[in-house]
Formats: structure tokens, sequence, C-alpha cells
């Protein structure tokens, strides 16, 4: 029997027939499944086992033995912290992947919205359990931290690298910020001001009505923060670091994606996954860890929770800073901020009206005014469009007195 020949590419093949007339399978199939094995070993290796924090991941897995298996809180709530922040620093770095296939300004608004997946999560399930305050407070915590220690520590580092010369940056990109982050106050601050000003026209039900309708408006002022910047109107509001760089700077900034586009996708999926599980048993066992520490829940929520939740944010925003690359860490910093202000707590508010929990925006007074006087501060910081290791220092200190008020705070509701 003759073997038939094939056309390909001009050039005649032998193609050996099997005995149903068709054609004998080729190594293609059995090479494709080894490229794929082959490219799935690779992507665990480069997700895994590259980054030294990674040393931290089995104690998510300790958190959930120990949770069957003792009534220890407080190492349950310690091990979950610390499982989670290396999972949140990888939700980063594949952020950072999938931002290399589209471009820098979705690229930049994905690394804020999957920087903040943590916070996200673990707000769900503590309005899922009734415990509004430490949503309110983790989410106020998460603000505080991005804007004063992320940034401080950016600020700081860059300044200690580059000390011979101020770091500059947008100042368009730090106004507008700025603007949201102050309209984010407002909208936080009139509940507040009705409730302790007892004038309201139904006491109680007036500020979650006023805090809903305030959600809706502020989820609209983000949508439409989002156009502007999707919408390439203007450059120098593009808080991504998209600006344009020197010809020369040109091929040294292009970064190339250390894994495919799936490849990062899926490991978004896998890792937002298992942040989820574990942020369930961190939830849970924040009351029995205030007591078993002896640490005011308010301290654990504010300051806490959002280091763990801010770590791909912290490495990065520093990692930036000491590339004199500003602009990209105040996208990092800020930006987070801004997102959780305006997305993040209305978010929470609209799905705490789904759930039937009484979710509202008076945050009371002292963190309302915390977050006030904090806004502030970093609007002064940056008015002037320059980054040095003095005002690094600033901020990190600032965060120390936030951080020592809040442990010598006692949550009012809680008093009661």
């Amino acid at each position: 029997m003759e073997t038939p020949q094939i056309e390909m590419g001009g050039f005649k093949v032998n193609s050996p027939q099997v005995p149903n007339g068709g054609l004998r399978p080729t190594m293609a199939g059995s090479w494709d499944s080894r490229t794929a094995v082959q490219r799935t070993i690779r992507s665990i290796r480069i997700v895994i086992f590259t980054s030294k924090l990674n040393l931290l991941m089995p104690f998510g897995p300790a958190s959930i033995i120990l949770h069957f298996t003792s009534r220890r809180h407080g190492l349950v709530f310690l091990f979950s912290m610390l499982g989670i922040t290396p999972l949140a620093e990888r939700l980063g770095y594949a952020t950072e992947q999938l931002a290399v296939y589209t471009g820098p300004t979705v690229g930049g608004l994905l690394n804020a919205t999957f920087g903040n997946a943590t916070e996200m999560i673990i707000a769900i399930y503590a309005l899922k359990n009734g415990m509004i305050r430490v949503v309110q407070q983790s989410l106020l915590g998460s603000i505080l931290s991005n804007m004063l220690l992320v940034m401080g520590c950016a600020f700081f580092a860059g300044g200690i690298v580059h000390r011979n010369k101020d770091q500059v940056f947008s100042k368009a990109t730090a106004v507008v910020n700025s603007g949201l982050l102050l309209m984010a106050v407002m909208g936080l601050m009139f509940p507040a001001v009705l409730h302790f000003t007892h004038s309201e026209v139904r006491q109680g039900a007036s500020e979650v009505v006023l805090s809903r309708f305030s959600s809706c408006i502020m989820l609209v002022a983000y949508a439409s923060y989002l156009y502007f910047q999707l919408s390439g109107r203007s450059n120098i509001y593009s808080p991504i670091g998209s600006e344009e760089e020197p010809n020369e700077d040109a091929t040294e900034e292009e970064e190339e994606a250390e894994i495919g586009m799936w490849e990062a996708v899926t490991w978004l999926a896998v890792l937002t996954l298992w942040v989820s599980v574990l942020s369930e048993y961190l939830v849970n066992a924040i009351e029995g860890a205030s007591d078993s520490l002896n640490l005011p829940v308010a301290f654990i929520s504010v300051i806490l929770l959002p280091i763990v939740g801010n770590a791909a944010e912290h490495a990065s925003a520093i990692m930036f800073a000491m590339k004199d690359k500003l602009d990209i860490t105040l996208g990092v910093a800020i930006g987070s901020s801004t997102q959780i202000s305006m997305f993040v707590i209305p978010f929470c508010v609209v799905i705490g009206w789904m759930m039937g929990q009484t979710m509202d925006l008076n945050f009371q007074l002292f963190e309302t005014a915390t977050l006030f006087i904090t806004v502030l501060v970093v609007a002064f910081m940056l008015q002037d469009g320059t980054a040095n290791y003095l005002k690094g220092l600033m901020l990190i200190l600032c965060y120390l007195i936030v951080a020592a008020s809040f442990f010598v705070h006692v949550d009012p509701k809680s008093s009661e």
C-alpha cells in the first residue's frame, strides 16, 4: 500500500495511514501536552518559589488545623494573618503580570482593585457575621495605612537612595486624588455629625438612609473618575505611571511578562479563593484574639488587619520609589486609598443593605476626625509635587501617633 503524500508549504511529505483510513497521530499532541505541563511547572516555580515572603504560606493551613483542634483564638488569628500576607503580595505580583498585557492605565486600575481584594473579602465576611464596626475600622485603617505608612516608607526609602535630589511627581494626579479623598471624608462626616448633634428627623434611621444615598453618589463619582481615566482625555491625570518616558530610557522601562496572560488570570482566581478561605477564619478569631492577646478590637481592626492587606502595595510602592518612579508609587498608595474610600466603603454599604445589615457611613467621631486630619496632612505634603526622606519620615511618625491613639481608644459601641 502506498503512503499518501500531503502538500505542506510547497513540499510533499509522507503521511502514514492508520487502519481506519485516517491519518496516524503525530507527536504534536504529546508535544503540546508536554509543553503545557512544562509551562505549568514553570509558572508554579515563578509564583510560589521566587518570593521569600512565601515561606509564610504554611501558616495558612496551620491556622485551619488550629481552628479545629484547639480553642486558641490568638494563635488562629496570628497564623491566619501571617498566611494571608504572602497571598496578598502574590496577588499584587499576578496583577502586575496581567498589567503587562492590558496596558498601564487598565493595569493600574487592576493593581488597585486586586491590591484591595484582601480588604474587600475580609470586609464581606465580617459584614456577613454582623461585625459592622470591624468592617468600618478595617477599611478606615487601610486608608490610613496606605496614605501614611505605605507612602511614608516609599518616600523615605526613595529619599535615602536619591538623597542628593528631591524626587518629582505629577501635581495634577495628586490634586485629583486629594479631591476625591476629601469628597470621601465629606460622605463619612455628615452621617457622623448628624448622629452626634442629635439632629436626625428619625433617630437612628436617618443616618442609615443618608449613608445609603451618599454611597450611591460616591459610586457614581468613582465610576465617573474611572471613565475620565480610561477615556484618555488628558494624560496628566493618569495616576499609574503611564506618562511617556524619554526615548533613551524607553527600552529600559519596558518590562516583559514572566508568566502568560491566562496564567496570570488563573493565579488571580486561585489566590483570591485561598484568601477568602483564610479570611473567614481570620474574622471569626478577631474577638477571641482581642481577649487572649489583650489588645483592643479597634487596634486589631485599624492597625493589624490593614498591614496584612497592604503587603502588596507596601512592597511595590517602596520598590518603585527606589527606582525614582514616584508617579507609580502615588498610583499604588494614593490610588488604593481613593478606591477604598470611594468604591469599597460605599460598596460595603450597598452590600450590607442587600444583606439586611445596617452598615452606614457613621464611622464615629474619633475615626472620622482621624481620617479628616490625615487627608489634610497628606494633601499638604503632596501640594508641591516633590518628595524626600524627611517627608517620608514625617508620614511614618504620623502613623505611629495614629497607631498609639487606637491602642488606647475604646470603641463607644463596644463600651456600651
